[in-house]
């Protein structure tokens, strides 16, 4: 089966907003699976180490969950399989929230809806904007399709440095500041945080030429 990044990044939707002090960052897409599936895959231990990261908890309605080297949290709330709440974060004082919804659309797929609700501190989001966690979270769905598709990226730390993963972050950072900049954000600051964020996300490969200007 043909799995082509470069469509897959595309076919995501993407909106950044505010509620109250935290920021909104909100990514939808639709996967041609049933809802039963995409659930089972988002909310089953092994299933999720096959596309995003290890997970060790217990993934249940007030269980506690560790990803490997990445958030944890509590499941707050759970209604299979429709939608799940959890809390996010590096330490217990992070009051992020990680919702995801989920529904049937016509032809037996699933509208996948992924909400990152985040208190972020003014100075990080003015140099990075919503593509410091933007763009981890279009890799993670970009993930969960490949696998409900059936489809092997292959090994995972030679994907992260390939040609093809450094385009897609690239393309990544651009998707989140065309929906910074749609938000309300000034054009050039939202360029800036893109520039920033593909800076991080793809650094120099060791030969390439530096930067000038």
């Amino acid at each position: 089966m043909t799995f082509d990044l470069s469509t897959e990044i595309d076919k995501a939707r993407r909106t950044v907003g505010e509620r109250d002090d935290a920021r909104v960052m909100l990514l939808s897409r639709t996967y041609d699976a049933p809802v039963e599936d995409v659930w089972d895959a988002c909310t089953d231990a092994e299933r999720i180490a096959h596309w995003f990261l290890p997970v060790t908890g217990e993934l249940r309605l007030g269980g506690r969950y560790q990803l490997q080297g990445n958030a944890g949290g509590e499941v707050r709330e759970c209604e299979p399989p429709r939608r799940f709440l959890v809390t996010w974060g590096m330490s217990e004082e992070d009051p992020s929230t990680v919702e995801l919804r989920l529904a049937p659309v016509d032809g037996g797929s699933t509208e996948l809806t992924l909400e990152h609700v985040a208190v972020v501190p003014p100075e990080f989001w003015d140099q990075f904007g919503p593509g410091a966690v933007g763009v981890g979270w279009d890799l993670a769905l970009l993930g969960l399709a490949a696998h409900v598709a059936g489809v092997d990226l292959g090994d995972p730390a030679a994907l992260e440095t390939s040609p093809e993963m450094r385009a897609l972050q690239t393309a990544s950072a651009q998707l989140w500041r065309g929906a910074h900049e749609a938000s309300g954000e000034d054009p050039a600051a939202a360029e800036a945080a893109a520039a920033a964020t593909t800076a991080f996300y793809v650094p120099p490969l060791d030969g390439d030429a530096p930067t000038v200007g």
